[in-house]
């Protein structure tokens, strides 16, 4: 989202983004560009590639057993869902990490479950994607993605919600560059996350 406060937040340092829960995750393609589709007569129609981002989406629950899917959405320029760990797990070792930029504190966070399952999702999904139309190499999504830990019944409900009827108020969506107004549920779904400090910006594969 490009609000300056999403881009400069910090992640919670040390919680263990592998804990049994649910979180709320935003991504967006590269420019916010609309390449997944259209809203028609307030419902998404998913074109080649947003089918494409669906598919890897539901995967995720093959490849990672602690893994629960609940609302998702994919919308012309980006995608929101909601992904449960239902078991607490401890740090994914499947590859090593390496590189001289990352802190011992970011290798062990792209370690965790969340993380490692929005980067494998990100890269599928753009390896795919790029194929299909013919940009190899090019950026499918933005670099960072958005996660929120929701910590409670009441904020899981309105971000169903808000998931939910997201195709329907796409004309009133902060990522929709012809809105033409605010959806007041949004507003409080995005300002409630920043006031609970639990915004992330986070490093993925794209």
């Amino acid at each position: 989202m490009n609000h300056p406060k999403f881009r400069k937040s910090i992640r919670l340092k040390d919680y263990d983004y592998s804990r049994a829960g649910a979180y709320f995750i935003t991504i967006c393609t590269y420019n916010r560009e609309c390449i997944l589709g259209d809203v028609t007569d307030r419902e998404m129609i998913l074109n080649q590639f947003g089918k494409t981002v669906l598919e890897c989406w539901n995967s995720l629950t093959g490849r990672y057993a602690n893994i629960g899917l609940d609302k998702f959405v994919v919308m012309p320029n980006h995608i929101h869902g909601i992904i449960k760990i239902i078991d607490s797990v401890g740090a994914i070792h499947e590859l090593p990490l390496q590189g001289k930029d990352c802190t011992n504190q970011q290798i062990e966070r792209r370690r965790m479950l969340i993380p490692k399952a929005i980067g494998y999702f990100k890269m599928n999904a753009a390896k795919q994607g790029n194929i299909a139309r013919n940009a190899t190499g090019i950026p499918f999504w933005q670099y960072n993605y958005y996660e929120h830990i929701i910590r409670n019944v009441d904020k899981l409900n309105k971000i169903r919600e808000y998931i939910q009827n997201n195709p329907l108020k796409w004309h009133l969506d902060r990522e929709n560059p012809e809105r033409t107004g605010n959806d007041l549920l949004e507003d409080e779904i995005f300002e409630n996350l920043k006031d609970d400090k639990n915004e992330s910006k986070c490093s993925g594969n794209s």
